[in-house]
């Protein structure tokens, strides 16, 4: 799956999976589309970005 270098768009892209993608969780999206976690996590987290388990699943 492609996704965007920009960490706002990634974000946008991000947060649309896990809200429409029907996924609990940012592991089991990351599982389910063989994506880096590690990778998504740290750009994200410099772009002062932090994932939000349940109930809320998604970067804020």
């Amino acid at each position: 799956m492609y996704l965007p270098d920009d960490p706002n768009m990634l974000l946008s892209v991000i947060n649309m999976k896990l809200r429409d993608g029907g996924y609990d969780s940012f592991d089991e999206l990351c599982k389910a589309l063989d994506l880096d976690k590690d990778q998504i996590e740290t750009k994200l987290k410099a772009a002062g970005f932090e994932y939000m388990p349940a109930p809320v699943n998604q970067f804020r």
